[in-house]
């Protein structure tokens, strides 16, 4: 935007710097792949998933979804038990387009859906959450992306001017919800897509090399 010097990146974390699917974890639970999608689409789904987003136990969760479906207790078990393996690993060419946005002096936050003690776990795991200067997650703050209103709290609470304010994320919905807000949004596809567009002229992020 000419004449608005661009003073926070925000990131997502799920999808941008950390490789998240369900898959990874239930490869290894499920022979048929057929039927593995099945689960993925009829049981174990992204909306029921949403309330974990929101802060609900997902051990809790899990259990109530079990007696529902019986035969299929030990998968559905498994999303709490082993949900760490659904992270295979960060993005490591997007963990290098972070660091040079944190490196060119820019003020760096992270806005994810997640719950609580994933979080936790996450920020442990991976030495690239200390680049941070601060967070907004969504199960500690109870309401979720793309809700404008986890957009307004990170707004508020970190003091940001939308306009000079740039909003990385995977998920269209998402990228729309920020630009409603007056945010600048970026929906990522790839570390190169990225770090184009924020050299880009219409971006021109302050002493991004």
């Amino acid at each position: 935007m000419p004449g608005q010097r661009l003073t926070t990146v925000v990131f997502d974390l799920g999808g941008v710097l950390i490789d998240w699917d369900p898959r990874y974890l239930y490869r290894q639970l499920f022979t048929d792949q057929a039927e593995m999608e099945d689960f993925l689409a009829r049981i174990c789904t992204q909306d029921w998933h949403h309330a974990h987003d929101l802060g609900e136990d997902i051990t809790e969760s899990c259990r109530r979804l079990a007696r529902r479906h019986p035969g299929y207790r030990d998968m559905i078990m498994a999303w709490a038990e082993r949900c760490e393996e659904m992270a295979a690993g960060q993005f490591d060419e997007a963990v290098g387009v972070l660091r040079e946005v944190k490196a060119a002096g820019l003020r760096c936050l992270a806005l994810s859906n997640m719950e609580p003690a994933t979080f936790a776990t996450r920020r442990a795991r991976f030495a690239f959450m200390d680049w941070f200067d601060g967070f907004v997650i969504s199960g500690i703050e109870g309401v979720a992306k793309p809700d404008p209103r986890i957009f307004q709290i990170l707004l508020r609470r970190y003091r940001l001017e939308p306009a000079a304010t740039v909003f990385i994320d995977d998920s269209p919905g998402n990228v729309e919800a920020a630009r409603g807000l007056g945010m600048i949004a970026v929906r990522y596809t790839s570390a190169g897509q990225l770090r184009s567009e924020l050299r880009s002229p219409g971006l021109a992020v302050l002493g991004f090399p």
